[in-house]
């Protein structure tokens, strides 16, 4: 994994992220795949342009090397590893990114889960729980292993909050990761 690709994916991550943001909290699941600016604008001007990408603004210097595209229709009928277990990228996509919402407990409180809770239960247990975070994870990876993550706490709702990293939630990362297998 090169350090372009690492800062394109940061980049890219982050202003998936505050995209989202701007449509406020409780939303579903949204992905967007990831696709060099370059490549889309060679192969695809019409889009490009859609975006307000194009060749001027790309010598200006103004455009992301990655470029994000939204994809509608997911299957949010089913559980998440279910759906990305089933997805594919055609090979023009370079990545993928997820955002989600969901919620965390600090280390000291996930001692006190009672044994032998899951799923549903787990889950309206962890949403009573005093000392729960609300949060938003926006995930991207590479397919060559690349990965970026931001999280953005709903309790300090603010773009300069924004925690990025490439490690932060890495079991989705993995999972998105499974998308571009064979």
């Amino acid at each position: 994994m090169s350090s372009v690709a690492s800062v394109a994916l940061t980049q890219a991550v982050i202003e998936i992220e505050q995209h989202v943001a701007t449509d406020g909290w409780n939303q579903r699941p949204r992905m967007f795949a990831l696709t060099p600016t370059a490549d889309l604008l060679a192969t695809q001007p019409r889009m490009a342009a859609a975006l307000g990408i194009t060749d001027e603004a790309a010598q200006a210097g103004g455009i992301p090397s990655l470029t994000s595209i939204e994809q509608e229709g997911l299957a949010l009928n089913q559980p998440l590893d279910e759906m990305l277990a089933k997805m594919v990228w055609p090979p023009a996509v370079t990545g993928c990114a997820l955002v989600i919402e969901s919620q965390m407990l600090p280390p000291s409180a996930e001692e006190q889960i009672p044994e032998g809770l899951e799923g549903a239960a787990l889950e309206r247990w962890v949403g009573q729980h005093p000392e729960r975070h609300d949060v938003r994870m926006a995930v991207g990876v590479l397919r060559d292993g690349t990965r970026q993550a931001a999280i953005r706490l709903r309790s300090k709702d603010s773009d300069m909050e924004v925690l990025s990293g490439p490690d932060l939630v890495p079991n989705l990362a993995e999972a998105l990761l499974g998308t571009f297998e064979e």
